[in-house]
């Protein structure tokens, strides 16, 4: 009889409840006290810790069915999700841990019985292949012979390119720290393709089990931990398809009902079955954010769910829906998903809401998208930039995906690599703001000591050093100016956290000096991020604590405006105002938040007046210590999105603002002296991100402003009230200018043309055409070559363009030639001897840095081939 996947789920925990685990449920989706992931996308994430060795385990023995999701990072499968029929956003994991209990024996006797016995999972011995890190004899003998398995499915897998750890068969939780190898277990349904290296494919791995008993010290130096553990896991919907005996995870029961349902919502005959894998994929990964108070945004979990949302609908577009369809799978989803969806049954109305919200603005969105990208395209272009593309995607939300498709249908080619350069520049510029250092993020090593925080109080203390660090070792002693991490006892200096940057200064003991860079989070300790600029320091020196408090001063007062700005928005915005996230440090403040509608300027005038009035009224800056519970109940502000421990500290400012805040402040708003907003943009269509200054960088901001009005009235020989009738005047001039340049220009095209109309060449029935330009603009160029293939057919042209010391290459040949000969094949072949480059398509090709001393040659051999290829 053929299991249900509810029922392999139950199975899976009985089966390990009687070998003495503690049965845990599933940890939430956002990772607790670990900045490193944006979401849980393993079983073992939540026992991170106790691995590293920071805290201990409460049980021996561990069971659960963990959900994940892998949407970014390392481990991202959004593109794999309908190309793979194992892969997706969300899924389950089942996991059973020992923490310094039971090793590679048990764990593979309890494996083997639950995937064999008749009892159990009852799948056949031979069906199986198990692999193994080549240097781990003791797993191999078990396998061997305890186990019993047939030495021709039992493969030993080695070193990447002889990289000493780097395997699929030997796990590390990252660069440095706890790793070890592991044995993966492999099913094939078609034991006819037992050939494991020639049919992998064909095989499904549905089981990993590591033994987590090395620490990783560099790239080829390990050493044993004093702790040995077990951490294993199996996709729920991998052995759900192996013991339902189908040949994909989407035929499992759980999948059917919902993707019929999907179907019966199309609007097509045939139906793409990529697109409604993605929909049946996304649904589940959409549910359960939404459960985790995600909501959508342009920026981290919030953005990943609008992609989703955004993506389903795009899929459903495409298979012919016509209607607002994602919240009509939810009812459908709670009744094939078991008890995990008991979550999404109780906050069904929420989730319905949510989407059906987002799924509206995004349809609205498409429609506009459309409209302004057509408004960006004619029918002449023949490439969009990069630059271009970023630009409608960033500034107006357009997917890329619908850029593609409606460029497709206008043969209009995608500088998809530009468009790449300015996302990685996006991407930098957002890891250079990010609340932590990149490079200290985690807890590589087990440091079990809590830092005390006196930096509410105190500016400058006394303390003991109680751990240094550098490159991952702990030392005993530094001696020279390494990147160092110093622990102490207790500090003054704030870790970056609250959306505060990290406090800077000195580390002081009787024989050295220490430089504080940053200070951050490193497990439970706090870490002084920075190099030795004196002497020498070692481990449980007495050591004076000096903060730049100067620089701690700017950002306490750049901080508590950060909260007048908060309470100002949703006095003069609406009270449904919702920060989505904020940036604290010495030289400004941002602030990001939900609003819909564009925020004009006499708004931006008020929010001014409203937070320097209480600036003014010099409140005292009040806070106090209250359960999370009871603060939820007074309705004082927080982050949605955030985990708050079960006591709080709430921030007052007068009756003006209440908010939840692990950060520090000035102690009276009157120290704020002046703020101003610097700029006011969208982040998405429904999130704006403000960012402001105060004191005398405020001051300066507006005397730099008066002052470039004066350069410019200087400039223009006018006074302060005639600037902007005559800037008025200068667009006005120059649009009547360009419209004069534009017109000689087609008259130079004209005369262009009527040139090389008349010096084209025969090869056999096609007219062929070189001609050399020089500094014309691309789109005119463009004009210049439809005008040329109207006149002439068939015809193949090739136009250099000497411009802005580089020359580049337009091909172009007539649709009736494609079948024989397209022009990426032709530009191949004069880029090879130019040493230009470039690309395209059947009809278009473009390239650059044209050598022309080899031109005549590259057009000679091009003329061979062409005439070769009719």
């Amino acid at each position: 009889m053929i299991k249900t996947t509810n029922e392999i789920r139950k199975m899976f925990l009985e089966f390990f409840s009687n070998k003495d685990h503690k049965i845990l449920e599933s940890s939430s989706l956002i990772p607790k006290n670990d900045n490193t992931l944006l979401f849980t996308n393993a079983g073992m994430n939540q026992f991170k810790n106790i691995f590293l060795g920071s805290e201990k385990a409460k049980y021996p023995r561990i069971v659960t069915t963990q959900k994940c999701l892998r949407t970014g990072g390392k481990h991202n499968d959004i593109k794999n999700v309908g190309n793979s029929n194992k892969h997706h956003t969300f899924f389950e994991m089942l996991g059973n841990f020992s923490f310094n209990d039971y090793f590679k024996k048990e764990a593979i006797n309890y494996a083997w019985e639950l995937l064999t016995s008749k009892k159990w999972f009852n799948l056949p011995k031979e069906n199986f292949i198990i692999t193994i890190y080549e240097t781990d004899q003791e797993t191999y003998k078990i396998w061997l012979n305890e186990i019993g398995i047939n030495k021709n499915n039992l493969i030993k897998i080695g070193d990447n390119k002889k990289n000493k750890y780097c395997s699929d068969n030997f796990w590390q939780m990252g660069k440095d720290g706890p790793c070890g190898p592991c044995t993966e277990i492999y099913y094939n349904n078609n034991i006819k393709n037992t050939c494991f290296k020639k049919y992998k494919e064909d095989f499904i791995e549905i089981w990993n089990i590591v033994f987590i008993q090395f620490n990783k010290i560099s790239h080829d130096n390990i050493k044993p931990l004093r702790k040995s553990y077990i951490d294993t896991g199996m996709g729920l919907e991998r052995i759900s398809a192996v013991l339902q005996k189908v040949n994909s995870n989407f035929k499992i029961d759980i999948f059917i009902e919902l993707i019929n349902h999907i179907i019966s919502l199309a609007n097509k005959e045939i139906i793409n079955k990529k697109s409604i894998y993605i929909i049946a994929d996304h649904i589940r990964s959409i549910s359960f954010m939404i459960i985790e108070n995600i909501t959508p945004s342009n920026e981290g979990r919030g953005y990943t769910l609008r992609k989703l949302i955004r993506r389903s609908v795009l899929h459903g577009n495409k298979i012919g829906i016509k209607i607002i369809f994602l919240h009509r799978l939810i009812p459908v989803l709670i009744k094939t998903m078991g008890f995990v969806a008991n979550e999404i049954k109780n906050k069904k109305n929420k989730i319905k809401k949510i989407i059906k919200e987002e799924e509206k603005k995004f349809l609205i969105l498409l429609k506009k998208g459309k409209k302004l990208l057509n408004q960006h395209l004619n029918d002449e272009q023949k490439i969009i930039s990069g630059k271009k593309i970023f630009y409608l995607y960033d500034t107006f939300g357009i997917p890329i995906e619908l850029i593609s498709d409606i460029c497709n249908t206008k043969q209009i080619k995608l500088d998809i690599n530009g468009f790449r350069k300015y996302m990685e520049k996006q991407k930098t510029l957002a890891r250079n703001n990010n609340n932590f250092d990149k490079k200290y993020n985690t807890c590589i090593l087990p440091i079990n000591s809590i830092s005390k925080f006196k930096g509410f109080e105190k500016y400058q203390l006394t303390s003991k050093i109680i751990f240094i660090i550098v490159n991952n070792n702990l030392l005993k002693q530094i001696n020279k100016n390494d990147k160092t991490i110093i622990i102490l006892q207790e500090t003054c200096f704030f870790p970056e956290s609250s959306g505060q940057k990290g406090d800077t200064g000195y580390i002081k003991t009787s024989t050295g000096l220490f430089k504080v860079k940053n200070t951050i989070k490193y497990g439970l300790s706090i870490a002084h991020i920075g190099e030795l600029k004196q002497g020498s320091i070692k481990i449980n020196d007495s050591a004076d604590i000096v903060l730049n408090t100067e620089r701690r001063n700017k950002i306490e007062i750049n901080h508590t405006a950060t909260h007048l700005l908060n309470a100002a928005l949703k006095k003069i915005l609406g009270s449904k105002i919702e920060q989505k996230g904020s940036w604290i440090n010495d030289e400004y403040l941002r602030l990001d938040f939900t609003y819909k509608k564009n925020i004009k300027i006499y708004l931006i005038h008020q929010i001014e007046n409203l937070v320097n009035y209480h600036v003014r009224k010099n409140h005292k800056i009040k806070t106090c210590n209250m359960k999370f519970e009871d603060a939820c109940k007074k309705n004082i502000s927080k982050l949605e999105n955030k985990t708050y421990k079960s006591i709080v500290r709430v921030l007052s400012i007068n009756k003006f603002s209440n908010e939840l805040c692990g950060g520090t402040h000035t102690k009276n708003t009157g120290n704020i002296g002046l703020f101003k907003i610097i700029s006011c943009v969208s982040n998405s269509a429904n999130t704006k991100r403000i960012e402001a200054v105060t004191g005398q960088i405020a001051l300066d901001k507006i005397h730099e402003q008066n002052i470039e009005i004066q350069r410019i009235n200087l400039i223009l020989g006018i006074n302060n009230n005639q600037t902007k009738s005559k800037i008025q005047n200068l667009i006005y001039d120059k649009i009547n200018l360009e419209k004069q340049v534009n017109s000689y220009k087609i008259k130079e095209i004209d005369i262009t043309y009527k040139k090389i109309i008349k010096n084209f060449i025969k090869i056999k029935d096609i007219k062929f055409i070189f001609y050399i330009l020089d500094n014309i603009e691309n789109k005119l160029i463009f004009k210049l070559i439809d005008k040329i293939k109207n006149k002439i057919k068939p015809v193949i042209i090739v136009i250099i363009n000497k411009k802005n010391e580089k020359n580049f290459i337009i091909i172009s040949i007539s649709n009736c030639l494609t079948k024989k000969i397209q022009a990426k094949d032709i530009i191949k072949i004069i880029l090879k001897k130019t040493d230009g480059k470039g690309g395209g398509g059947k009809n278009i090709a473009i390239g650059g840095n044209i050598n022309l001393n080899y031109i005549e040659k590259a057009i000679y051999d091009l003329k061979l081939w062409i005439k070769k290829n009719i």
